[in-house]
């Protein structure tokens, strides 16, 4: 079932004054897509390939690493012109339409799906941790099933979280609080740790990826535990082809996306 079958355009789902109110101009969608698109510089920038950002994009003239974007939409004004002249757009392409208004030439789509957001979710017990080097998160990518993907320079900014069965990671999740901020003049103003004078951008949610686990429901359960021991009072984004196990959750929807592929 794809995401656009299992919650229709005409169904999202509007914000309660109970959530948390984000930025002015943007809402909860582009908090997203500006979260994924800094989780994506981040795997990029730890595999040697650096992307960049722009008003409405970022993009890698690299080819990314394998299930990562060589570009992503920060607005709905993005045109093809923001991210094709950018990037390598040779076979094998992929650009995420972060409010699926793109027209690509050339490109098919590969996957539709939603963007989620939801309050910061209240602390609970769990036992749960978070990955501490690299000896626990090659265990961790290995039960993901991308052993290799994952490099230990992603600690420097990425929460990466787990639980155990029997003394085996399992289950577990990436959480992000990554995003590049906005300038006076719209221009993003990125900073990254380890630049001189400055620190990571902070975004004001934190992004909810990579959740897996034999039981997707007490893998969903574990990673919003993580999040409200580690980051709480934040309110969590993030996307999913089918978001039913989210929305049990106590995820929304805010808006759709679509990934592109060039054959």
């Amino acid at each position: 079932m794809t995401d656009r079958q299992a919650v229709p355009p005409d169904e999202e789902t509007p914000m309660t004054d109970t959530q948390a109110v984000p930025p002015p101009m943007t809402g909860w969608q582009a908090v997203a897509a500006r979260d994924n698109a800094a989780w994506c510089d981040l795997m990029c920038r730890a595999h040697g390939r650096p992307g960049t950002f722009a008003e409405r994009a970022w993009t890698n003239p690299a080819r990314t690493p394998p299930f990562y974007p060589d570009a992503v939409t920060l607005s709905p004004d993005a045109t093809a012109a923001d991210v094709l002249g950018r990037i390598d757009a040779g076979p094998g392409a992929s650009v995420k339409d972060s409010f699926a208004t793109l027209d690509l030439p050339g490109f098919e789509v590969l996957f539709e799906a939603r963007w989620i957001h939801r309050a910061a979710p209240d602390r609970t017990p769990t036992d749960w941790a978070a990955v501490e080097g690299a000896a626990t998160l090659r265990d961790w990518a290995r039960a993901f099933g991308e052993p290799g993907l994952f490099p230990p320079a992603l600690l420097a900014e990425a929460t990466i979280v787990y639980g155990r069965t029997d003394g085996e990671i399992t289950t577990g999740a990436v959480l992000t609080t990554g995003a590049p901020a906005t300038g006076p003049a719209g221009e993003p103003t990125v900073s990254h740790a380890g630049d001189p004078g400055s620190g990571p951008a902070v975004s004001p949610a934190v992004g909810v990826s990579n959740v897996f686990g034999p039981d997707e429901d007490a893998a969903w359960a574990g990673a919003l535990a993580m999040a409200a021991e580690l980051f709480p009072g934040r309110p969590l984004v993030g996307y999913e082809i089918d978001p039913t196990t989210a929305l049990s959750h106590g995820f929304t929807t805010t808006g759709p996306l679509r990934v592109w592929i060039k054959p």
